[in-house]
C-alpha cells in the first residue's frame, strides 16, 4: 500500500509504503508514474538522499526511480521492537514491491543488497521471482570480516555523545574517507543527521539498528546469504569498488560462481560507498547494464 504527493522540488514525489506490520516506509519518487520502476535501497546508515542523482538520471533515461528510506532510517519509522534482522528489511521490500503493478528492478547498496537477496530466496519460497532484474552495489553473500567491523565501528563511534554541528560530522566523515574529498558544501551530509532533544546532531537512524538485541551484526553470521544468492534468477549486475574493504576480487568471484549469470562492474577509485565516490562512472554502469537486459525506455 502506498499514497504519494508532491515535494518541493516540482521533480519528486514523496512516497509512503505501509509494510506487513504496519510501519511506514517513506521514499521519493521520480519519473512517470506508468514508467518501469525501479526501487533504490540505501546502505545501513544512510539515507534514500544517497541516490539523489543516480535516481535523476534514472528518472531522466524513462525509469520511474523510487527511492526508499529503509525501516529505522531517514524519513521511515523506526521498529517498535527493534528487530533489525535482514529479513525483516527483506519482507520490507517485498511489501513494496507489492505495490507496483509491474516487477521492479531492484538496486540494493550493502544493507540495501543484503535484503535484495533475502527477498529473493523468501519469494523463491512460495515460487516467486518479486524483481525484474537486480543490481548489487558492493555487497556479497561473503563480506570481509575487517571491512564489515570498520563500517560498524564508524556508525557506533558518535551515537552517544554525536556532533556540536555539521562541521564536526564532516570532520568524522572524512577521517572514515580519506580516499574521497571534503565537501565544501554540507547540504547533503546535514540530511543524514537529525538533531536530538539534548540539541546534538546525531545520524538519521535508529541506534538499535547496531547496538539492539536484533541488530543488523547478528543476522551476517547466518550461513543462509549463499542460498539467498543463487535466487537471483533475474539478471543480476554486480558493481564493485576497487578500494572496497568489504568486496574483494575473492568475495566477487565467489558471487558470480552462485550466480553464474550476473555480470561484474569494478569501479577504480571507489570504496564501500561506490555511489557517492564515483557517481558518474556509477551510474553509466547500471544504465548500460538496464538497457541490455531490458532495451530501450521510452523517456
Amino acid at each position: 500500500m502506498s499514497d504519494s504527493k508532491q515535494s518541493p522540488d516540482v521533480d519528486v514525489w514523496d512516497i509512503v509504503f505501509r509494510s506487513r506490520g504496519g510501519l511506514r516506509l517513506a521514499g521519493e519518487d521520480r519519473g512517470d508514474s506508468a514508467a518501469p520502476p525501479i526501487i533504490l535501497l540505501h546502505g545501513g546508515g544512510q539515507t534514500r538522499a544517497a541516490w539523489k542523482a543516480t535516481a535523476r538520471h534514472l528518472a531522466g533515461a524513462g525509469w520511474r526511480a523510487v527511492a526508499l528510506d529503509q525501516r529505522g532510517h531517514g524519513q521511515s519509522a523506526w521498529a517498535p521492537d527493534h528487530d533489525y534482522a535482514i529479513r525483516r528489511f527483506a519482507e520490507d521490500l517485498l511489501d513494496v514491491t507489492a505495490a507496483f503493478r509491474q516487477r521492479p528492478v531492484v538496486i540494493g547498496a550493502s544493507l540495501g543488497g543484503l535484503a535484495v537477496m533475502t527477498a529473493a530466496a523468501v519469494a523463491a519460497e512460495g515460487g516467486e521471482a518479486p524483481f525484474a532484474g537486480a543490481i548489487l552495489v558492493d555487497v556479497t553473500p561473503r563480506l570481509r570480516q575487517e571491512g564489515v567491523e570498520e563500517v560498524l565501528s564508524f556508525m557506533a563511534a558518535d551515537l552517544e555523545h554525536g556532533f556540536t554541528d555539521l562541521e564536526e560530522a564532516a570532520d568524522a566523515v572524512a577521517r572514515y574517507l580519506p580516499h574521497r574529498p571534503r565537501p565544501r558544501d554540507l547540504a547533503g551530509l546535514a540530511k543524514n543527521l537529525r538533531r536530538d532533544g539534548d540539541g546534538r546532531l546525531r545520524w538519521h537512524w535508529d541506534p538499535a539498528f547496531v547496538e539492539g538485541p536484533g541488530n543488523i551484526q547478528s543476522s551476517l553470521e547466518e550461513p543462509s546469504l549463499d542460498a539467498a544468492a543463487r535466487c537471483l534468477t533475474m539478471p543480476t549486475l554486480l558493481v564493485r569498488g576497487r578500494l572496497s574493504t568489504l568486496v574483494t576480487e575473492e568475495e566477487a568471484e565467489h558471487f558470480l560462481g552462485l550466480v553464474p549469470h550476473a555480470r561484474l562492474v569494478d569501479v577504480s577509485n571507489a570504496g564501500h560507498m561506490v555511489a557517492g565516490d564515483r557517481n558518474d562512472v556509477f551510474t553509466r554502469a547500471i544504465l548500460a547494464f538496464l538497457a541490455e537486459a531490458f532495451g530501450p525506455v521510452a523517456a
